[in-house]
């Protein structure tokens, strides 16, 4: 083994156990919502205690966004600063949607038919679902598959990024010194982080959104700052190279502080005030600095460990079906009674959620995505259809 493939693999090992962690607090988030309680007074949660209020309401979805940002920015940012190859577009579409889509369509197939027994149901939202655009429809962006709206911004992310990031590497390419091309990438990046803090202030400063607006909130102009902050973690890892790599103490000083910062900032955010209308931004900016602490290292440290310890990485396996069935499987549970219905029996209701969804997500990965994955041999590395029996040379 090479001294540079065991930190590949622990930096590979790492981003799964932040999937895996990440997964599980999704459902642990949607469980508290659905125990909630709302009336005249104002909202009741689950559990009256600010502190485990504020773990359980900790939004991870800007995590997911920086993630797949970051993973995905990488050979962008490679060739448009160290002049390397990168693969047609073609090919970064077809990988993607073999690994969205399969999964993604025979579940919002299931959810709606069971939810809509007699035809034509509601055929707008069916419709808007397979077609991604949900996120844009204030009445039915949160139906069938409520989680699923963020999807929405993930396909628009692979189209964006499919036309700038080789639009990146045409622009570096004529440009000769190595920081120049390290700062034209790094300040398109800043722009597309800024730009949905400009459209967050005005919706909410200056025309007064209220944040029951979810086209407004929700969409593409107001959370494309996590794939803003994904990007230009990818930019700041390739610009870095070997250099500046943090040694494990610092690195988990950096830990430490990025995850105190999440948790004041789900604390403190309230309806309406600063750290709630500027909670995605704040947040990406947080994790983008968790994951540079985390990858960005010398030597493994402690953090390193946790994450990829044998369980955070196997929940990180079967991550996006977690993510994609854990909603319908807790209201079908709650429909059959199986879920305590009042506000104290919500620690129960979340430890039956976590033992139903994740045999079920298990189940979902090797009988669906696993197989769909091997659709990736298709095509070879030129995004073309692979010559599975090549005629034989002639002499």
């Amino acid at each position: 083994m090479s001294g540079e493939a065991a930190p590949a693999r622990g930096r590979a090992g790492a981003i799964d156990g932040f999937r895996g962690l990440a997964a599980l607090s999704t459902v642990a988030f949607h469980v508290w919502q659905q125990y909630f309680r709302y009336d005249a007074r104002g909202s009741h949660p689950p559990v009256d205690n600010p502190v485990l209020g504020a773990v359980f309401s900790l939004e991870v979805i800007d995590l997911f966004f920086v993630l797949s940002a970051y993973l995905l920015t990488l050979s962008y940012a490679r060739a448009a600063i160290d002049g390397r190859s990168t693969r047609p577009a073609r090919l970064f579409l077809f990988r993607r949607a073999i690994r969205i889509l399969p999964l993604y369509v025979l579940a919002v197939l299931v959810v709606w038919a069971s939810r809509n027994p007699t035809l034509p149901g509601n055929w707008r939202d069916l419709v808007e679902h397979l077609t991604f655009t949900h996120v844009f429809d204030q009445q039915r962006i949160f139906y069938t598959l409520g989680p699923t709206w963020s999807l929405s911004l993930e396909v628009l992310f692979y189209l964006a990024l499919v036309a700038l990031g080789p639009l990146a590497v045409r622009v570096c390419r004529p440009l000769r010194r190595r920081r120049s091309r390290v700062a034209v990438c790094a300040a398109g990046c800043a722009f597309l982080f800024a730009a949905p803090l400009a459209w967050i202030a005005v919706a909410h400063y200056g025309f007064g959104v209220p944040h029951t607006d979810w086209v407004v909130y929700f969409g593409p102009q107001a959370r494309f700052g996590g794939f803003a902050a994904g990007m230009g973690l990818a930019v700041a890892t390739v610009a870095l190279g070997d250099r500046g790599r943090l040694g494990p103490r610092t690195a988990l000083l950096v830990a430490v502080l990025a995850l105190a910062g999440l948790f004041a900032l789900s604390l403190d955010s309230g309806p309406e005030n600063f750290t709630f209308t500027f909670y995605h931004p704040i947040a990406a900016a947080l994790w983008t600095v968790l994951l540079l602490g985390t990858l960005h290292v010398r030597r493994r440290t402690v953090w390193q460990t946790l994450l990829t310890s044998r369980w955070p990485a196997a929940v990180g396996l079967v991550s996006y079906s977690l993510f994609i069935w854990h909603e319908p499987v807790m209201l079908q549970l709650h429909r059959a009674g199986l879920l305590p219905t009042d506000q104290a029996g919500f620690p129960l209701a979340l430890l039956v959620t976590f033992l139903v969804t994740l045999p079920v997500a298990a189940a979902s990965y090797w009988l669906v995505e696993y197989p769909a994955s091997l659709l990736g041999r298709l095509k070879d590395h030129r995004g073309r259809p692979r010559e599975f029996y090549p005629e034989p040379a002639t002499r």
